[in-house]
């Protein structure tokens, strides 16, 4: 497990592990803090049946974090991340059409970006991004796959890739949950909303892979949990009524200045 860390307000936690059937861990995940104000994370899943999955992961997640720095700063961090993630894409295939070992490598990609109250994401392939808000977990992200196991779309596969993004407002106290197919398949959304409201980011991520193991997981299990306002979950939350209240009370200070 990488331990949480992250900005003054970020906190991020990530674990990744091969699970008890698969012989090596094709998912990669990582995080890096791109300036004072925004936090990057990541999780690929390497495509099976395919040679070197795993190293078309790792190169998703690095390619994509490098690209994402050397971009100006005063671009849209959505925009900054559909770049980064179209490098990584072409990265990957130009690779593998000159390694013969690495032909039709490819990966999934789900990314953030978090500056302030302010998400960005990007997306290609079945990975997920949750939100965890007032005790549910909103799926954020669209699964592109037919059936329960054919990817439509992954990264690397094509010398272009159509890139899902989104941005939204974050609120306090919200959690956001990045992983795999092989938690998500096996692990209820209501379930991930419990366990991904843990106080501590890294506690977390280990109560998400141990519930995902003990309902038979039988993938590479990688999961990042980040707090976006830096604390913990409100809790109680009391059907939202807290939330609602703390929005309330921001719009009348606001009001009286």
């Amino acid at each position: 497990m990488e331990p949480s860390r992250g900005t003054d307000t970020i906190r991020v936690s990530l674990l990744s592990e091969t699970g008890p059937v698969r012989r090596r861990n094709e998912d990669r995940c990582g995080h890096r803090t791109a300036d004072a104000t925004t936090t990057l994370v990541a999780v690929a899943d390497g495509v099976s049946g395919y040679p070197a999955a795993d190293v078309a992961s790792q190169m998703a997640v690095d390619i994509m974090f490098d690209a994402y720095d050397r971009q100006r700063a005063g671009v849209r961090p959505d925009v900054r991340l559909a770049r980064a993630a179209q490098e990584a894409n072409i990265g990957i295939y130009d690779r593998a059409q000159v390694v013969s070992e690495l032909r039709g490598m490819a990966t999934t990609l789900t990314a953030i970006a978090v500056e302030g109250e302010r998400l960005a994401a990007v997306h290609v392939g079945d990975s997920r991004l949750y939100l965890v808000r007032d005790g549910r977990a909103l799926q954020l992200t669209k699964d592109h796959r037919s059936g329960k196991v054919n990817l439509t779309r992954s990264v690397g596969r094509e010398l272009i890739v159509a890139i899902d993004r989104l941005t939204r407002p974050l609120d306090a106290g919200d959690v956001l949950v990045l992983c795999t197919d092989g938690l998500h398949n096996v692990l209820p959304d209501t379930e991930l909303a419990r366990l991904a409201g843990d106080a501590d980011p890294d506690a977390a991520c280990r109560a998400l892979v141990d519930a995902a193991l003990a309902r038979g997981a039988d993938d590479n299990l990688t999961v990042a949990v980040v707090h976006p306002a830096g604390g913990a979950p409100a809790h109680p939350r009391a059907g939202g009524l807290g939330h609602r209240l703390r929005h309330r009370l921001r719009g009348l200070v606001g009001g009286a200045r």
